[in-house]
């Protein structure tokens, strides 16, 4: 088991920066969002730096692997987008291919879990 309080005082020499960095790195990890807890933790340790960057609301859903599925992964794309059969199946076999551009967070999310429930590895940028 971890020793809390050796945890906390490391966590406690963070930069905002690095702390900002570690979040986005657990919420990738467990599939969860810290935003709301990460904004109330880095108040106290912000009050001599910059302020943090605005959340981010706009995103690019990027297919990285059509996975095993590809008729799945098709369908969902087409549903997604709205694109016709052939434009969807050029979409799915090309390599880091933009789904959705500068599309809202929610809009973001509910694609990239339709198309992991498909099968396919996507990614937000």
């Amino acid at each position: 088991m971890a020793d809390l309080k050796k945890l906390v005082d490391e966590l406690s020499k963070l930069t905002v920066l690095e702390a900002a960095e570690l979040t986005e790195m657990l919420e990738e990890k467990w599939g969860v969002s810290a935003a709301a807890p990460m904004a109330v933790a880095a108040m106290p340790g912000a009050a001599g730096a910059a302020e943090p960057a605005e959340e981010k609301t706009e995103f690019d859903v990027i297919l990285k692997n059509i996975g095993p599925k590809k008729i799945d992964v098709i369908k969902v794309i087409r549903q997604i987008t709205s694109l016709g059969l052939k434009d969807a199946k050029d979409l799915a076999e090309a390599a880091n291919s933009k789904v959705l551009e500068q599309a809202g967070k929610e809009a973001a999310n509910d694609a990239k879990a339709k198309l992991e429930a498909a099968g396919a590895t996507v990614e937000l940028t």
